[in-house]
């Protein structure tokens, strides 16, 4: 049941993140389009420098998500935990979520904070039980794989002081 419930979960956050990369793309696309072709400025700032900084933006934002999506689906389809890189990636996206998801109760709604709490607690929940698939791995003495772990290069470290 467990590698089940792994699998889901990770699979299902990557399909949440690749949607959630679309929409915000799309918007930014929506905004640099009004901001452009309204000629708006803030504070006196060229339209042309916002509108491109807007499309540059959504570009980052559609690229970290879809990376986040991409690193999740390699470890549904592996079924192993994502490696270092990957995890901060990860913990970076949900603490990113979070972070909106309390900024977006006063600017966009209930709505809008359910949405990225859901997307948090996918991306928390993948992490957490491949966190508990690499626990159990340890315990057993062994790797998460089921091999034997290599030996360290060093031996056993031990501390200099009593």
């Amino acid at each position: 049941m467990g590698v089940v419930l792994r699998r889901l979960v990770a699979g299902l956050a990557a399909v949440v993140l690749v949607a959630e990369a679309a929409v915000l793309v799309l918007v930014h696309i929506v905004l640099g389009r009004t901001t452009h072709n309204q000629s708006m400025s803030i504070a006196g700032m060229d339209p042309d420098v916002m509108s491109t900084a807007t499309y540059a933006m959504g570009a980052g934002i559609g690229a970290f998500l879809l990376l986040c999506a991409v690193l999740l689906a390699v470890a549904a389809v592996r079924d192993r935990a994502p490696g270092t890189f990957a995890r901060v990636v990860l913990v970076t996206a949900a603490v990113t979520h979070g972070v909106l998801g309390a900024l977006a109760v006063g600017l966009v709604g209930w709505g809008a904070f359910a949405v990225m709490m859901l997307i948090l607690c996918l991306l928390v929940l993948a992490l957490m039980l491949y966190a508990a698939q690499g626990a159990a791995g340890a315990a057993s003495g062994g790797a998460p794989d089921g091999r034997d772990a290599p030996p360290a290069p060093f031996g056993e470290l031990k501390p200099t002081n009593p």
